[in-house]
């Protein structure tokens, strides 16, 4: 049995992120990828069997940056407007990162090994915002909230260069109701 080496694993995922980023998945070929990465074609399948378990090493990969954006300490209202201005700023920094996760979502819509995964991350992120909107005691209802902030983060990242407007209005217009739920008393 061959031991696969953990650099060469993770520049294999490297290559692959960028060669998803700028042509798609559909454009996703491992004999580029590994081309990328400076090895030998064969030599991929001893750190990853499939093309598959490849592209679920990217969604890892992917989503690794987005899992520390809600912080622990601060009032609901801070804690989702510093989320919204971190996802903001990641997609004027970070248009790739973004481009790659639309890929990967479509992916998921038609390939259950790549749902899986990306359902498994975008749990946490609900129940973390969620438990956000519940802490706020906000009228509206928080899994409402969640969904609707989830959609419009998903939306424009189709779009990096809008991701900081679009964000911006969000920020401001839930930033209204957590102010509205904040003066009623309710939280």
């Amino acid at each position: 049995m061959t031991v696969a080496h953990p650099d060469r694993r993770s520049a294999l995922v490297q290559a692959a992120f960028q060669e998803i980023a700028e042509r798609g998945l559909e454009g996703l070929r491992l004999r580029s990828v590994a081309a990328a990465a400076g090895i030998d074609h064969s030599t991929l399948h001893h750190h990853f069997a499939t093309k598959q378990e490849l592209i679920v090493a990217v969604v890892e990969l992917a989503t690794e940056p987005l899992r520390s954006t809600i912080a622990d300490d601060g009032t609901p209202r801070e804690r989702l407007d510093a989320h919204l201005a971190t996802l903001a700023a990641m997609m004027q920094s970070r248009p790739d990162l973004f481009v790659v996760l639309a890929e990967i979502d479509l992916r998921a819509r038609r390939d259950p090994d790549v749902a899986v995964a990306v359902n498994e991350i975008e749990a946490g992120w609900r129940l973390a915002l969620s438990a956000l909107f519940r802490d706020s005691r906000i009228s509206a209802d928080p899994d409402d909230m969640t969904e609707l902030t989830i959609a419009a983060v998903k939306g424009v990242r189709l779009d990096p260069a809008r991701g900081s407007v679009v964000l911006t209005a969000l920020r401001a217009l839930v930033s209204r109701a957590l102010q509205d739920a904040s003066e009623a008393g309710v939280s």
